[in-house]
């Protein structure tokens, strides 16, 4: 086609009020995908600075490039481009006159320290994920998925850098009380506790630890992540701590459980269904099955709006549902959402479900699922 007559069947389309573009529209969507690409490549920034310290000599108060880095043990070159980078994304505040960085104290709460609210590890999920696009784009025209184990043993450590701080500042006095009477059972002992996909097995030692007449046992098919949850049980002296390598959808019900935990660990398994039916047949009669799992609606048009639901249909499909699918699995996703939810723990013969919002965790919903006398 020549030149002219490309230039009129332009002019002709742009002229034609049914494909008539509103400029003003292009420009502002270009704009937001310009933001959404400069969040992203700022993110695994974030990861970098929380991995080498970064935010910690910030917090420890204003100053220089080069003051900074000395405080991080780190090389100013990249500190002062990776500053520039926080900076212009708001993260850092700047005065140009002293050339002096300084990471306000309402900023400094969600990037550093040991408790709940740092949310600088969630960084990782977009590094580990990045990795891995190859894999879920091939999957996308080949079906399958990316197993679990090409995600290790990196997804081990980010899990735990994720759940730590929740756990330590959390757990004990704010999930736990959620469950009426639960603490004053564990405190009386003779409880029998698991934790099903356990991870690093924090969770399990900090309760062994508090509840020492209760018995706890974890199990995760990971073995990386069992090891560090038994060095960690050895080094809190908590002898009524176990753990094992274990398919949780192969759970056995002898003896049984009387509380079953399961922190997000249900919604990217290969037989979910199978694991809920095995968690209530391993309980004791009246024994509770509690869940945490993902907060959302198991309908897209109930999440639009939701300002995390962007970050967890992204990270289902870059990990959740693509190690389920891997193995030919039910593939439920991170936004499983509770509708879904409470059927699936029904179907496994649960009752009196109750849901509740989970302290200082915005993203999660704590299920209590009774299992009839």
């Amino acid at each position: 086609m020549s030149t002219s007559a490309s230039t009129d069947a332009s002019t002709d389309a742009s002229a034609s009020p049914e494909l008539a573009l509103d400029e003003t529209k292009v420009e502002k969507f270009a704009g937001k995908l310009l933001e959404m690409y400069a969040a992203s490549t700022v993110t695994l920034l974030i990861d970098i600075a929380y991995r080498n310290g970064l935010f910690e000599a910030l917090a420890a108060g204003p100053g220089t490039s080069e003051e900074i880095a000395n405080r991080a043990g780190l090389q100013e070159r990249y500190v002062r481009e990776c500053l520039g980078a926080l900076v212009t994304s708001g993260l850092v505040e700047y005065e140009p006159g002293l050339r002096r960085y300084e990471l306000p104290a309402e900023h400094a709460v969600c990037l550093t320290g040991d408790g709940s609210l740092n949310m600088a590890p969630f960084a990782q999920v977009t590094t580990l994920t990045a990795k891995h696009v190859d894999g879920v784009s091939r999957a996308f025209k080949e079906g399958g998925g990316v197993p679990y184990e090409d995600f290790r043993p990196e997804f081990t450590e980010a899990m735990d850098s994720m759940s730590r701080g929740f756990f330590d500042g959390q757990l004990l006095n704010g999930v736990l009380p959620l469950v009426t009477g639960l603490r004053d059972r564990l405190e009386a002992g003779g409880v029998r506790v698991a934790d099903i996909g356990c991870g690093t097995g924090h969770a399990i030692n900090l309760m062994a630890r508090a509840y020492p007449k209760s018995t706890f046992i974890g199990y995760d098919f990971s073995t990386e992540a069992i090891e560090r949850a038994r060095a960690e049980a050895t080094e809190f002296g908590v002898p009524n701590a176990g753990f094992e390598v274990r398919d949780i959808a192969e759970l056995s019900a002898r003896p049984p459980f009387d509380v079953i935990f399961a922190f997000d660990a249900i919604h990217d398994q290969k037989a979910p269904q199978t694991v809920l039916d095995h968690a209530c047949a391993a309980l004791v009669p009246g024994g509770l099955f509690v869940m945490m799992d993902i907060k959302a609606s198991s309908h897209l048009e109930k999440n639009i709006g939701n300002p995390f639901a962007p970050w967890l249909y992204s990270v289902s499909t870059l990990h959740c549902m693509t190690v389920s699918l891997a193995l030919g699995g039910a593939g439920l996703g991170t936004v499983w959402g509770e509708e879904l939810a409470e059927r699936m723990l029904t179907a496994a013969g649960f009752k009196n479900v109750e849901v509740y919002d989970v302290p200082d965790d915005p993203m999660d919903s704590l299920y209590v699922a009774h299992k009839p006398a």
